[in-house]
C-alpha cells in the first residue's frame, strides 16, 4: 500500500499510539519475560495483565508486527488492531467497505473443548484485563476518531454469532480468539466469505498451541496450500489464491 506523505506519517503515528509506543511505559514493555521466571503460566500472565491494566496500551501487537497485520477481527480486546482498520480505510477514502468487530466483550470462555483443556494454565476465563466491554471498545474508537457506521460490532460467543452474521465478503479476515474451538469457529464460518486475494491472519499462531492446531486441521483439511507468512511476534498470515474466489 502506497500513500501520500500525509497519509502515511498520520497511520505511522497512529500505530505508535495504539501499541502505546511512544511512552516509556509501553504495553509491550511491562509484559517482558512474562513467559519467564517463577509461578505457572497463568500465573505470570495474572502478574503481567495487574501491571499492564494501569498502561496506555490499547493494542497488545508490537509495532514491529504490526505492518504485515493489518475487515472482519475475530477478538479485540481494546480494538486497537480494528481502530487501525478503520483509519486504513478513511485515508484510502474508501467508503463502501466496513470494519466488523466481533467479540464475546466478556473475555475467554471455559475452555470445553480438549484441546483447550490439555494445558490448564491456558485457561484464561478468569483474567479480567482480556474481558474489555463493548461500551469500552466503542469509547476507544471513538477517542480516535473513528466511530462511525463503517464499523459493525457483533457481541457474544462466536459460535452464536459468526454462523449467522449478515457479512457476505471480506477483503481481509484478522483471527485473535486464542483458542482452538474459536479459531475454528472463526475459520469454519467467514473463511469462505474471504474473497480471493484476500487476506487471512492468526494472530496466535505461534503462541498458543491449540490455536496452531485449528488452523493446520482446518488447512489440511481444506486443502489450502497458500504458504503461512510469519510475523513478528507469532501471528502468520497468508493470502487466498484468486483462484479460490468464492
Amino acid at each position: 500500500m502506497s500513500l501520500p506523505i500525509g497519509q502515511d506519517r498520520y497511520l505511522e503515528l497512529l500505530k505508535r499510539c495504539l501499541t502505546a509506543d511512544l511512552y516509556d511505559e509501553s504495553a509491550w514493555s511491562v509484559l517482558t519475560g512474562w513467559r519467564s521466571g517463577q509461578g505457572g503460566l497463568a500465573q505470570r500472565m495474572r502478574r503481567a495483565a495487574a501491571r499492564f491494566l494501569e498502561r496506555r496500551g490499547v493494542l497488545l501487537v508490537r509495532k514491529r508486527g504490526f505492518d504485515p497485520a493489518l475487515r472482519a477481527e475475530t477478538g479485540v480486546w481494546r480494538g486497537g488492531s480494528a481502530i487501525f482498520m478503520r483509519a486504513v480505510l478513511l485515508q484510502l477514502g474508501v467508503t463502501d467497505r466496513q470494519v466488523w468487530v466481533a467479540d464475546s466483550f466478556a473475555g475467554l470462555p471455559k475452555p470445553t473443548n480438549v484441546h483447550d483443556q490439555v494445558e490448564k494454565a491456558w485457561d484464561m476465563s478468569e483474567n479480567p484485563y482480556l474481558a474489555v466491554s463493548l461500551e469500552q471498545v466503542r469509547a476507544n474508537f471513538a477517542r480516535f476518531g473513528l466511530l462511525d457506521e463503517q464499523v459493525r460490532f457483533l457481541k457474544g460467543w462466536f459460535r452464536d454469532t459468526l454462523p449467522t452474521a449478515p457479512i457476505e465478503r471480506l477483503a481481509l479476515l484478522r483471527l485473535d480468539g486464542d483458542m482452538y474451538e474459536a479459531t475454528m469457529d472463526a475459520l469454519e464460518n467467514l473463511y469462505a466469505k474471504v474473497s480471493g486475494g484476500g487476506f487471512v491472519i492468526v494472530d496466535d499462531y505461534g503462541s498458543w498451541p491449540a490455536c496452531q492446531l485449528a488452523v493446520d486441521r482446518f488447512r489440511a483439511s481444506h486443502r489450502i496450500a497458500a504458504d503461512l507468512i510469519p510475523v513478528a511476534g507469532g501471528a502468520v498470515y497468508w493470502r487466498v489464491p484468486a483462484a479460490s474466489a468464492h
